[in-house]
């Protein structure tokens, strides 16, 4: 059976269930929540061995080739063009099209996360290098260690075989087993998606989110149906850009319903390899750096979300200085998310709200409620853009092989 499907009926039995099981008690709701955070976490299980070996033998094959490069031009680039096309998308409809206002709480400011760009400099270089293994939430600094053990490889070839050697082979037993845990996530996206449904169902008892799910749900098909293929077809010169779309159903469900951009990297990177075809060299050096930071999805979704609190608050308009400002902000933004996997979009929405000021920084509370939902559509068009950046890489590096749609995973 295919992952894909197996992730489908797994969703289907968790929103299922979300609707058998009583919701007037909060011992249940609790079992829900801790089973789907261990489900979580037994998915993210294997991503750090995965990525530090991975990116060790990318990097030693880049640079023993010399296409490190064009590799690193063609990745930045697309990271930056993606996250620019969902931001400019989500800020043009917004502006188009008026959601209804929400009404005003009374709700107080409290201790909220910010971005801490020192802290995220300093976890990239920790003061040992094992130290960056660690932590299982910022995947930068295990990248960077990687990056550097495979690059000192290729630096001297005849010393460094034994551990070449060492580094291929554990990289091939890490997607032996990240494959057993892709598979065995299907039945944890039982547990995670019965939580999202339950969260869901509180938050659309609520009609007033519902033209945000609404304009969301809108703008994700004509990413999805319409701008990808449109750019893969004159980019790449594919003559079917859909079955990018196919490949990429197993990790949109996984970003979807866990909001989790580390456990969506792990079922996107055996996607890229087994289905699309991508060579190692390149699927290992890419994808990390998207789900790192290409948060073009999550740029999308707090910049509609702050203009809908603008408008909850005032009936001005907007200015071009103040859409500027607006775009600039979410933009810059949405690079610095990487240390959170998680929660990202309240992170960013935070932030914008605190640096525009003017009686707008508890501003994000309106929508606090709607969360969950707002960081499932982050995660979602992060992942497409995820596996469409890293497709458009490896043909423009000329690294992958072609592979038959019955061939997909």
């Amino acid at each position: 059976m295919k992952v894909w499907i197996k992730y489908i009926i797994g969703t289907l039995l968790g929103i299922i269930a979300a609707f058998i099981l009583p919701l007037n008690i909060p011992q249940v709701e609790s079992a829900v929540s801790s089973i789907s955070e261990f489900a979580v976490r037994f998915g993210r299980y294997s991503l750090i061995p995965l990525i530090f070996f991975g990116t060790a033998m990318s990097m030693y094959n880049l640079r023993n080739k010399k296409r490190i490069m064009k590799t690193s031009l063609w990745t930045a680039s697309t990271i930056i063009g993606s996250t620019l096309i969902l931001l400019l998308l989500g800020l043009i409809t917004i502006l188009i099209v008026s959601l209804p206002r929400i009404p005003i709480t009374g709700e107080k400011i409290s201790e909220d996360p910010t971005i801490n760009i020192k802290e995220m400099i300093f976890s990239t270089f920790p003061y040992s290098g094992f130290d960056a293994l660690k932590n299982g939430l910022f995947l930068l600094p295990v990248f960077v260690i990687a990056a550097f053990a495979g690059g000192a490889c290729a630096s001297d070839i005849n010393d460094s075989k034994p551990v070449l050697s060492l580094f291929e082979s554990a990289m091939k037993v890490c997607q032996t087993m990240s494959a057993f845990f892709v598979e065995w996530l299907s039945v944890g996206m039982i547990a995670i998606s019965c939580y999202w449904m339950l969260q869901a169902r509180s938050i659309f008892s609520v009609t007033t989110f519902v033209p945000i799910f609404v304009m969301l749900l809108a703008d994700f098909i004509i990413v999805a149906g319409v701008i990808y293929p449109i750019i893969l077809r004159f980019l790449c010169k594919d003559l079917h850009p859909y079955h990018i779309l196919y490949a990429s159903i197993c990790p949109i469900i996984t970003g979807f319903f866990s909001g989790d951009s580390n456990l969506t990297l792990l079922t996107a990177s055996r996607h890229t390899k087994e289905s699309l075809g991508i060579h190692d060299e390149t699927n290992n050096f890419s994808l990390p750096l998207f789900s790192i930071f290409a948060r073009g999805g999550t740029a999308l979704v707090s910049t509609i979300c702050f203009v809908t609190i603008f408008r909850s608050y005032t009936p001005l308009g907007f200015t071009f200085f103040d859409v500027s400002w607006i775009f600039g902000v979410a933009l810059v933004t949405s690079f610095a998310l990487g240390s959170f996997p998680q929660g990202g979009t309240f992170v960013a929405l935070t932030v914008i709200c605190a640096m525009y000021g003017r009686g707008f920084e508890a501003g994000y509370l309106l929508l606090r409620p709607m969360m969950p939902i707002l960081c499932s559509f982050a995660g979602a068009f992060d992942a497409l853009s995820a596996i469409t950046g890293s497709y458009i890489v490896a043909v423009k590096t000329k690294s992958f092989d072609k592979v038959d749609l019955k061939h997909y995973i």
